[in-house]
C-alpha cells in the first residue's frame, strides 16, 4: 500500500493541478555523467571540424575567386594598354609623315609668302600711281581751261 500510496503521490507530483495549468515548472539542472560528457565531445570533435572546413573552405572559394577577378582585370588593363601603345606609335608616325610633308611644303610656303609680299608692294605702287595720275590729269584739265 505504501508503494501504490507512492505511485500516486508521483502522479500527481507529475500533473500540475488545474489552475496551475498555464505555470511552468522549473526543473533543476543536473549535470550528465562523466561518460555522457566524454561521448559528447567525440561527437561535437568530429562536427566542429566538419564546420571550420566549411567555413574555410567558402573563404577559400572566395579568395580564389577575388584573385581569379584581380587576374581577369589585369589581363583587360594590359591589352588596354597595349592597345594605347599602338595608338601611339600609329599618331607618332603620322606626326613624322605630317612633318615631313610640311617641310617638303615649306619652300613652296615660303615662295608663297614673298610673292604676297610684291603683291602688296605693287598694289601700293598701283594706289600711288593711280593718284599721281589724278593729279596729272587734273593739272591737265586745268591747263586746258
Amino acid at each position: 500500500m505504501a508503494v501504490a500510496a507512492q505511485g500516486v503521490q508521483a502522479t500527481r507530483h507529475e500533473e500540475p493541478p488545474p489552475d496551475e495549468a498555464a505555470v511552468e515548472r522549473a526543473e533543476e539542472a543536473k549535470e550528465p555523467a562523466e561518460a555522457d560528457i566524454t561521448e559528447l565531445c567525440w561527437d561535437m570533435f568530429p562536427k566542429m571540424a566538419s564546420y571550420l572546413t566549411g567555413e574555410l573552405t567558402d573563404i577559400t572559394r572566395a579568395t580564389s575567386k577575388d584573385y581569379k577577378l584581380l587576374e581577369n582585370m589585369n589581363k583587360l588593363t594590359s591589352l588596354k594598354y597595349l592597345e594605347m601603345k599602338y595608338i601611339a606609335i600609329n599618331i607618332s608616325r603620322y606626326l613624322k609623315d605630317l612633318n615631313q610633308k610640311y617641310a617638303e611644303l615649306q619652300p613652296c610656303l615660303d615662295q608663297i609668302n614673298v610673292t604676297e609680299e610684291q603683291v602688296a608692294a605693287l598694289e601700293q605702287a598701283a594706289y600711288k600711281l593711280d593718284a599721281y595720275s589724278k593729279k596729272l590729269e587734273a593739272k591737265y584739265k586745268k591747263l586746258e581751261k
